[in-house]
């Protein structure tokens, strides 16, 4: 497994995975096939993939870690920039197709409809994420910085979820379900963290040095 992971092509392929939504999407709209309301299936389609790529990018440091699988981190970056692409087509949907760049329409959706408001600050949470993805901007703001800029993506995620929570007002089952799947990841990292406070605690502790101790 560990070969198969750290392998360049890998890499690609899993580029050209993550496309397959895109692809999925384009050929139904060749087949003009987006159901009687192909704005709103556009819509849900996109949004419903940016949540995923968002929780598949959480998932990565619990599954290298519960598997002893170093290697996955390296798909990290693409799974969180594939997030943001599709984030971004999810918004261009809405802004161009369904709002066609009125911006007073806009500030107003923002303003008066909480989910359009989740969802906007699901995306704006992103937006620094993928600006600080490159090497060059770990090492502008050092690895810790970087590091504690992108436990946004937490928030993001949630955001991301709530957006859907509210948008949908029958059948819930599917945000409840990715809603599901980030509590069990944070409760992953909690875990992790409440475990390495103790270990951290002692590290802290100052040992007298010899000079001190009595003969």
């Amino acid at each position: 497994m560990k070969k198969v992971l750290s392998n360049r092509w890998t890499k690609v392929v899993l580029f050209i995975l993550c496309l397959v939504p895109l692809t999925w999407l384009g050929w139904r709209a060749y087949k003009q096939d987006l159901t009687a309301n192909p704005i709103e299936y556009i819509t849900h389609f996109t949004g419903d993939w940016t949540i995923r790529f968002l929780l598949i990018t959480l998932a990565v440091t619990p599954l290298r870690k519960l598997f002893n699988q170093p290697q996955l981190a390296r798909f990290r970056r693409m799974l969180g920039l594939f997030a943001f692409f599709y984030g971004c087509l999810h918004l261009m949907t809405w802004l161009g197709l369904d709002k066609f760049f009125d911006l007073s329409e806009m500030w107003k959706d923002v303003i008066k409809r909480r989910f359009i408001t989740a969802g906007m600050t699901a995306f704006l949470l992103m937006l620094p994420l993928a600006i600080t993805s490159t090497a060059g901007w770990v090492r502008r703001l050092g690895f810790i910085r970087w590091q504690r800029l992108h436990r946004l993506i937490y928030f993001s995620a949630l955001a991301g979820v709530v957006h859907y929570y509210w948008l949908v007002k029958s059948d819930v089952r599917l945000p409840l379900m990715y809603g599901a799947i980030w509590a069990v990841l944070m409760c992953y990292r909690l875990g992790v963290w409440f475990r390495a406070r103790p270990h951290a605690q002692t590290r802290r502790v100052t040992i007298p040095s010899t000079a001190s101790l009595p003969d």
